[in-house]
């Protein structure tokens, strides 16, 4: 008897389905051969501290560090999960009497260690095989199931896994209990590898902005005339004091002359397909929906078959995918917002910018699968149509900008600019304003020649002032958080800096549902500020190593080297020497410290 074993009762259930097997039984179906069963995500966990002798909270029992680590059965509230016990005694039962084990937990780094941990925690040595799929078609499973990996083809991808997990305990552990202790709070102070450096950009963000002190500056504004039309033209340079700005008022005269005018096109590329973060940004922007929504509506997509794997960090596809996407776009001609796109995409040349085999992980980005969408709640909608939006935008054409720019010469120099879209291209899909132009002083601007005199309607001076950087919010604190807090605007820089980020597409939501749960941040409209308790405890952390991204964003570019076969043991020694570190820097540092706990 083969088992096949799925990360969710209703994966589970869905691959039962397909292979038409019909007997139900308490935690498993059966049928055609085979037995279908399930875990609940997570049935085990890494031991309590008290699991290897460490008993109550001491400082003499810091730093911790197991010489081997052990599993337990799934915890809530301190107490074993009746329900998890239960289900590990049915794979058990399943496991002694199968012939052969078929691995269909979700296919990534979590799906592996669910399954891994299930196998080594039953003492199972029967052999096994994975089922690794992009979609819950049905003929995606029936090909998956025609391909079945060696189960020994993802032991590094279960070393990166297993190490995430050991570090998380033996940094989480020692810090929360090191700082809990030293500042002798009654509470605990929840520290992370993940966590605290996430905890630290938002703080420091906040208190950059809180401690912010605008500076006055001004401009001169003039508004010359061309054909009836009136644009503006602001002064070359910002002035510190309203005087000097009064006296470069005085100069203006009544023409402008144009000294120099340039118009250049500017092509701008589609943007990449999806990735879970980006879908996550851009949700976050349009619909408010917070990162942990998000990835709970993609989730539901993807098992109800209508989009790909959700927790990709790829935002690219291999030629093999990209041979379906003609016919995908077809699919979506009768769409009511984006068919007309999609017509016109069916017989355009697609833009190849999204694809490239070398750039895809272990999944590719997020697509429809092309499955029929029946009644949609209007969340579900929301996140569907930017997926398929999304890939009409991808393989459209360049968005053409006209670029002008134009330099008058009234007293002294000023400038004029603006930009025209001459050809939408993918910017025709959602059909949304350029974001570049918000800021423009001109919608449009007159065509003027070199050498033209033109009258100047009016003048004046500007008050403006300095801006802090704004606060982070859920789609800022992604972006941020994709390359350990340094500010990267450019798609494909972005892109390149990935391996080095805080946490993976996969856990950058629950990072930030934590740090809510520990009240050491809250949700204050669509921004995330720190409670007083955060305050404090970035107070104390904030030089230390467990506080710094771009330290703790490395081991995340480990983890990934891992999976491709890099040392297990020199990461694991380098992790504990870290901890070794970081606990004592807390125990020194957090002494008399005394920190509001939330209730």
């Amino acid at each position: 008897m083969k088992v096949i074993i799925a990360e969710k009762p209703s994966v589970g259930r869905e691959i039962a389905r397909v292979f038409g097997a019909t007997t139900k039984h308490d935690g498993y179906i059966e049928g055609k051969g085979y037995t279908f069963t399930w875990a609940f995500g997570h049935l085990l966990q890494l031991a309590a501290p008290q699991d290897y002798g460490y008993r109550g909270w001491s400082v003499q029992h810091l730093p911790m560090l197991p010489a081997k680590f052990k599993l337990t059965s799934r915890k809530s509230n301190g107490k074993e999960d009746a329900g998890a016990k239960k289900q590990l005694g049915i794979i058990k039962k399943l496991f002694d009497e199968a012939s052969e084990i078929i691995v269909a937990t979700d296919a990534g780094r979590e799906g592996e260690l669910i399954f891994r941990y299930i196998y080594y925690y039953l003492k199972c040595k029967k052999p096994f095989k994975r089922l690794w799929i992009s979609s819950q078609t049905d003929a995606a499973i029936k090909e998956g199931f025609r391909n079945l990996k060696p189960g020994s083809d993802y032991d590094t991808l279960f070393n990166s896994a297993h190490c995430r997990s050991q570090s998380d305990w033996l940094v989480g552990m020692n810090a929360t209990q090191a700082l809990s202790l030293a500042s002798g709070n009654k509470g605990v102070l929840s520290l992370g590898r993940v966590q605290t450096p996430t905890l630290a950009m938002i703080c420091a963000r906040y208190l950059e902005n809180k401690n912010f002190v605008p500076q006055l500056y001004y401009q001169v504004v003039i508004q010359p005339k061309k054909d009836e039309q009136v644009f503006k033209a602001i002064s070359e340079k910002n002035y510190k004091t309203r005087e000097e700005a009064e006296a470069i008022l005085a100069l203006v005269e009544a023409t402008a002359n144009v000294t120099s005018v340039e118009a250049k096109p500017r092509k701008e590329p589609p943007p990449l397909l999806h990735d879970l973060s980006s879908l996550q940004q851009e949700a976050n922007k349009r619909k408010g929906f917070t990162a942990d929504q998000t990835l709970g509506l993609l989730q539901n997509l993807y098992e109800s078959k209508l989009v790909t794997y959700p927790r990709t960090g790829s935002r690219y596809i291999g030629d093999d995918v990209f041979a379906e996407v003609p016919a995908l776009i077809d699919k979506f001609t009768a769409h009511l917002d984006f068919g007309k796109q999609a017509t016109l995409l069916t017989t355009a040349k697609l833009n190849k910018r999204s694809v490239n085999a070398k750039k895809v992980t272990d999944h590719h980005a997020i697509l429809p699968t092309g499955e029929k969408s029946y009644q949609l709640g209007p969340d579900h909608q929301a996140i569907y149509d930017m997926v398929a939006g999304r890939m009409l935008e991808a393989f459209h054409t360049d968005c053409i900008k006209e670029v002008t720019r134009i330099i008058l010469q009234s007293g002294s120099k000023f400038m004029a600019s603006g930009t025209v879209i001459q050809t939408p291209g993918w910017r025709a899909v959602f059909n949304e304003k350029d974001e570049e132009k918000k800021d423009e002083e001109n919608a449009t601007l007159p065509k003027v020649l070199q050498g033209e005199d033109l009258p100047v309607t009016a003048s004046g001076v500007l008050e403006k002032q300095t801006k802090p950087k704004p606060l982070y919010n859920e789609a800022t604190l992604l972006k941020a958080l994709e390359t350990a807090g340094k500010e990267i605007e450019d798609e494909e820089l972005r892109e390149a800096m990935k391996e080095g980020g805080l946490g993976t597409p996969a856990t950058r939501a629950n990072i930030i549902e934590t740090l809510l749960t520990r009240k050491y941040i809250l949700r204050e409209k669509k921004n995330l500020v720190p409670t007083e308790t955060g305050l404090s405890v970035y107070g104390i952390v904030r030089h230390q190593q467990i506080a710094q991204a771009e330290l703790t964003g490395n081991w995340e570019k480990r983890l990934e080297q891992i999976r491709t076969g890099a040392s297990v043991a020199e990461f694991q020694e380098e992790i504990k020497t870290y901890t070794r570190a970081i606990t004592k820097e807390l125990l020194e540092s957090g002494k008399g410290m005394k920190v509001t706990v939330p209730a």
